[in-house]
């Protein structure tokens, strides 16, 4: 076991403990002053959980020169935006864990005739506390391979939520939702996903898929283009919304974050919109082509 898959492990026990003490107060009563029997050992733990998570983000940091961004298809078809880019900042979510170094958040935001509404709901500061997934477009919307490549992992089964795009949602999640998932492990934080092997030591990760949309499974070959799942809402999210990142190994825990760009579309800032063509009918394998780039913010 690597001190990268250790760290994490390490950091949920320590979260475990944390939780087993707080509970015990309320159904113990230890002999001894309560800072002896509960507070001290607390806080002895909480420190713990600090070290071990500052000393996750330290192993899963890059090392030496970044690598080259390795090019490869977009994900996606239509108009989308994208959120937490790694062309505005690295780490483009704020830790190296899981990989995540330059790992990209995109939504979908179709056009929208003269007068009307936007098709992708807005942040709800007050009300609606919550939405349900069908109001989004990106939800249900094609996930597509973004080279030729090998199917890792494929992992579904956990439940499409609701959105947590409003004031209360975003304090639930961050608060509450968030740590459990945390401590549970990085599949109940990204969901239903799909590891794709690139080759060349690259790997390919998509997560918060639908629940039931994969069309493969591990062991599969899979061309550029081809529909591998459905964008969905599982795992640690706010709304649906494709969670795309580039790695050097096929285990979360382990990997660190490998630079990408996107065929014809680069890597868009945060808030920048891009679009992507729709394939020719009768050629839904084929690579994916970017189309036209919009750059609007």
């Amino acid at each position: 076991m690597s001190v990268r898959t250790a760290v994490p492990i390490a950091m949920r026990l320590s979260w475990l403990v944390l939780f087993a003490l707080m509970i015990s107060e309320f159904f113990t009563d230890l002999p001894g002053p309560g800072w002896a029997t509960t507070f001290l050992p607390a806080t002895v733990v909480l420190t713990l959980v600090v070290a071990t998570m500052a000393g996750q983000t330290r192993a899963a940091a890059p090392r030496g020169e970044p690598r080259p961004p390795v090019e490869v298809d977009p994900p996606v078809t239509g108009r989308w935006t994208a959120l937490n880019s790694p062309a505005d900042k690295v780490p483009s979510h704020g830790t190296h864990v899981y990989g995540q170094t330059y790992a990209i958040d995109i939504v979908a935001e179709p056009e929208t005739g003269e007068g009307e509404p936007p098709a992708r709901p807005a942040f709800g500061w007050v009300w609606p506390f919550f939405r349900r997934n069908r109001a989004f477009p990106a939800f249900g919307a094609p996930l597509l391979a973004v080279a030729d490549a090998t199917v890792v992992k494929a992992s579904d089964g956990q439940r499409d939520h609701l959105s947590r795009n409003s004031l209360a949602g975003v304090a639930y999640l961050m608060l509450i939702e968030g740590t459990v998932r945390s401590i549970l492990g990085v599949r109940r934080i990204i969901g239903n996903h799909v590891i794709l092997d690139l080759g060349d030591g690259t790997y390919a990760v998509y997560a918060h898929a639908r629940r039931g949309s994969l069309r493969v499974k591990a062991g599969d070959t899979v061309r550029a283009g081809q529909p591998i799942a459905r964008c969905g809402n599982s795992g640690n999210t706010t709304e649906p919304h494709l969670h795309f990142q580039l790695m050097d190994g096929p285990d979360l825990d382990d990997a660190r974050g490998v630079p990408f760009t996107w065929r014809g579309v680069g890597v868009p800032a945060n808030g920048e919109a891009f679009t992507v063509e729709e394939y020719v009918e009768g050629q839904q394998n084929a690579p994916a082509r970017p189309g036209d780039v919009s750059g609007a913010r």
